[in-house]
Formats: structure tokens, sequence, C-alpha cells
């Protein structure tokens, strides 16, 4: 699948003047190498949701997986827009990666496999997944899995501060 190109525009309210947007593949890089995700999704009454999880980059999408009766996969179930959040936890290095998008569940094998072998790939042998229909098995049981292509996202580049929007043409 190819990936798609995003529009790039730098707001200058939040920008030091001479701050140039960040190209989306460096975002892109930053979303592929992060180790750590944090995930916003909402509650059916409406308030929000927030939890790490590990998240993995393949075909232009960031994929994660969840216990079907864990808060993530029911607040999913009612209401699939969610944020997902990489970054550094530095006030003046580093770059911050937000992306919206909506979550949608993979059910079948040739979907999944890419998915389970990147998880291995960049977390190691521990995060062996048992692909099936449907989803993953794994030490925990049955996992859920989502694929969040980013509609729009937005990047913090600290130290010299800037910041991107990156909009998505839908394909």
């Amino acid at each position: 699948m190819t990936e798609r190109e995003p529009v790039a525009e730098l707001d200058p309210r939040y920008s030091d003047r001479g701050a140039r947007a960040t190209p989306w593949q460096v975002a892109r890089d930053r979303l592929a190498g992060a180790e750590l995700y944090w995930l916003s999704t909402v509650r059916p009454d409406g308030r929000p949701h927030v939890t790490p999880l590990i998240a993995v980059w393949v075909d232009g999408a960031l994929h994660f997986c969840t216990g079907a009766g864990e808060r993530k996969a029911a607040n999913l179930a009612g209401n699939p827009h969610c944020v997902l959040t990489a970054g550094a936890n530095a006030l003046r290095e580093g770059l911050d990666v937000v992306v919206e998008g909506e979550a949608v569940r993979l059910v079948e094998v040739a979907a999944l496999r890419p998915v389970a072998e990147a998880y291995e790939r960049k977390y190691g042998s521990e995060w062996h997944f048992e692909v099936r229909e449907g989803g993953f098995r794994g030490k925990e049981g049955d996992d859920l899995v989502f694929r969040v292509e980013p509609v729009t996202a937005f990047g913090f580049a600290k130290g010299e501060y800037g910041q991107t929007r990156w909009r998505f043409e839908r394909g």
C-alpha cells in the first residue's frame, strides 16, 4: 500500500520566527520509532480516557491491539474516533506528534500478519502473536487489532519551536 503524502502547514502563531514546517517523513519516522504511545478515546458518557500502549507503523498507519474487555475497546466500539500521541517528555528538545483518526478493526489474517510481524521486529519475541481470523492470540489471551490512518496530524518541534499541521486527503 502506498502511503499518502499530506499537506504540511506551519502555524506561525505557535512557532519561532524563522521556523519551518517539519517534513512529514521526519514525523513518520518519529511515529514508527517511538516505543510508547498514548491513546485517547471517549467513554460512552463523553468523558475522555487516555492510556499508554505500544504500537507499530505499517502501511501508512499506526496499529495497536487490546483485549476485547478493556476500556479502550469498549470506547472504540461506541466511537471509533481517537488520538494517538508519541513524543519526548522534554520541554526544549525533540518532536511530539499527535495523530487524529478513526480506529478500524482488522479481522482478516492477510491484514493481521504484517502487523504481528512488525510487533515482533520492533519489540522482540516477547511480543509474538499468533495470528487468527478476528485478531491476535497472545500470552494473555485474545486481542482485537486496530488500524488508525492519520486524517490530521500535528507536530510540536521543541528547541526551535514550530507547530506543523499535516492534512491527509481522503483516498
